[in-house]
């Protein structure tokens, strides 16, 4: 239940910019922690990069260590061609790609990732049109790619504006500083919040990520 259910039509993920505006309204007018961060953090937005099989590969190669050393093997992986496109990944010798920083695993999610792509079993072209659950279960069918991951790629690629991504920690904790005084909040107690930021929840955990750390972070 990492989503909520919008209670107006889904916006296009490419109105984003333009109802952002409308979104930090909404969400000062509705929560008050919000109309105290929100101007904190002036024309800042939330920015999407790259393509869909980049946007993913990125996230499988950074899982379990830190930034830093992600940046450092995916820099060396994307040497292995000009084109990091699903059908070059996948004429990349396994040993070339162990060689570049991944490990045995992340080779087998990477190849994975890029079959999918290459065989058809994802459908790019429609996610414009799908709701955001249907897009999850696309993605979790592949290795190496969960629940959270899919959220992000909702948030960060597809931009998606009702996005509420209950496993991550930094929602979790952010949520614990901003409004129970740091104490230890569950799930539950996160959904409850959430309530006043539909449909904008995918705003609202931008603004509760920069609380935490200024820095926008990009997938």
């Amino acid at each position: 239940m990492g989503t909520i259910a919008l209670t107006s039509p889904q916006f296009s993920p490419l109105q984003l910019p333009e109802v952002w505006d409308e979104a930090c309204r909404h969400l000062c007018k509705k929560d008050r922690v919000m109309k105290r961060l929100i101007p904190q953090f002036g024309d800042a937005r939330l920015v999407s990069r790259g393509d869909a099989f980049i946007t993913l590969a990125r996230s499988i190669v950074g899982q379990q260590i830190s930034v830093k050393a992600a940046q450092t093997v995916w820099e060396r992986f994307a040497l292995l061609s000009k084109n990091l496109t699903p059908q070059r990944v996948l004429k990349l010798k396994i040993d070339d790609m162990r060689q570049a920083g991944l490990s045995a695993r992340k080779v087998e999610y990477i190849v994975d990732l890029a079959l999918h792509f290459d065989s058809g079993k994802l459908h790019p072209k429609d996610w414009e049109s799908m709701d955001d659950e249907s897009i999850i279960k696309e993605l979790v069918a592949i290795r190496g790619i969960g629940r959270w991951t899919a959220e992000m790629f909702l948030i960060f690629h597809l931009m998606r504006v009702n996005v509420l991504p209950l496993d991550d920690v930094g929602l979790i904790n952010g949520i614990s500083h901003n409004y129970f005084s740091g104490e230890s909040v569950s799930r539950s107690d996160a959904r409850e919040v959430a309530q006043a930021w539909a449909p904008y929840c995918s705003v609202a955990t931008w603004y509760i990520w920069r609380s935490l750390d200024p820095v926008p972070v990009e997938y």
